[in-house]
């Protein structure tokens, strides 16, 4: 569907805005356009992210019919070394990361959470533009 051009907007859970703002700015180095009591917004990987205060608890991750326990979406970034480096970067901001894994694909990865426990995925190659 040629239609649909982009995501623009990615929602993802919180426990306090407040804190998962200053996390996201501290630790990711993002850019907080945005906050109030129930939401912030913040600018990163060419998108919005809302962070959005839910009931305790929940998160963006998911469980796949084998039980295990998945990342709802992978950022990207410019090959083997980016990804190396911006995991040692992760480790040294104090962010819990995974191990850097080959998972049988092009690439490596690694998976990375936030305070709230949102899973998230990191690629070492760039999509081809659609």
């Amino acid at each position: 569907m040629r239609e649909l051009v982009r995501v623009g907007t990615t929602y993802l859970p919180v426990n306090d805005v407040e804190a998962s703002a200053q996390w996201y700015v501290k630790k990711l180095g993002v850019e907080l356009s945005y906050k109030d009591e129930e939401k912030a917004i913040v600018n990163m990987a060419n998108q919005s992210f809302f962070l959005v205060k839910a009931k305790g608890g929940e998160t963006s991750n998911f469980t796949d019919y084998k039980g295990r326990r998945c990342f709802s979406f992978t950022f990207e970034v410019n090959g083997d070394t980016a990804l190396q480096n911006l995991h040692q970067k992760f480790i040294n901001n104090g962010i819990q990361v995974g191990e850097i894994e080959d998972r049988g694909h092009l690439g490596r990865n690694f998976v990375f959470y936030d305070l709230n426990g949102n899973q998230f995925d990191v690629w070492s190659e760039l999509s081809q533009n659609v």
